[in-house]
């Protein structure tokens, strides 16, 4: 008879006895990971990553070294997740229907679209890509960590909308002080993009910060 109680079994002991669908995406990533790293248990190495980075940041992530950057993990580790991302893009990514229906018509819809990024505890970056009905056909984790017009290239961020058709993009990114108010950096940023967009013939439609509670439109601003 199976234990009806699982929350207190380890995560390769729920996964065996009750099944992928008993166990929550930390303990999934736990399984991956195997073991934990400079005194956090696997468990724990596991929340922090989903607490800091968020699911997308991590699966987005293709290169090893990025990875290992971002989250500060030995190598063998970030190799294992990136191969099993990988696998799973391979094997079962298909556009969600969710996004390819969705619509976005002001910025409030971004805000709605990625609930998660309000409560990232670190900087990310991400693209909307829409067609010529503002539907969204991809969104694209581009960077994590402190957002800078150095460190955003603008061949990252429009790389996939030509690779995805798209007619236009938003760029996404958090403040996780929880004050959506532009920097100086930011309106950098923006300039830059647009000015990459308008060589490459994809529109910037909108930079949007997001807080824990509110949003701030770089295009409201009058920076676009």
């Amino acid at each position: 008879m199976k234990n009806e109680n699982p929350s207190n079994q380890m995560p390769r002991e729920k996964l065996i006895e009750h099944g992928a669908e008993a166990l929550s995406v930390n303990e999934l990533l736990a399984i991956i990971l195997n073991t934990g790293y400079k005194g956090e248990s696997v468990l724990e190495l596991a929340k922090r990553l989903i607490r800091e980075y968020g699911s997308n940041g991590i699966k987005d992530i293709k290169d090893v070294t990025s990875l290992r950057k971002a989250t500060g993990l030995p190598e063998v580790k970030a190799c294992q997740l990136v191969a099993c991302f990988q696998l799973g893009r391979i094997f079962f990514e298909k556009r969600e229907s969710e996004n390819q229906s969705r619509h976005i018509r002001s910025p409030q819809d971004i805000f709605e679209f990625l609930p998660d990024m309000r409560s990232l505890r670190k900087e990310q970056l991400r693209g909307v890509y829409l067609n010529a009905r503002n539907r969204v056909i991809h969104t694209e984790t581009i960077s994590i960590g402190t957002i800078t017009s150095n460190l955003v290239h603008p061949q990252e961020v429009f790389r996939p909308a030509i690779e995805f058709c798209a007619v236009g993009v938003i760029v996404v990114h958090n403040h996780p002080s929880g004050d959506p108010a532009p920097s100086d950096e930011d309106i950098a940023i923006t300039q830059q993009l647009c000015d990459a967009g308008k060589i490459l013939g994809t529109n910037l439609i909108d930079h949007i910060i997001i807080a824990e509670n509110s949003w701030t439109s770089l295009k409201e601003e009058g920076a676009i």
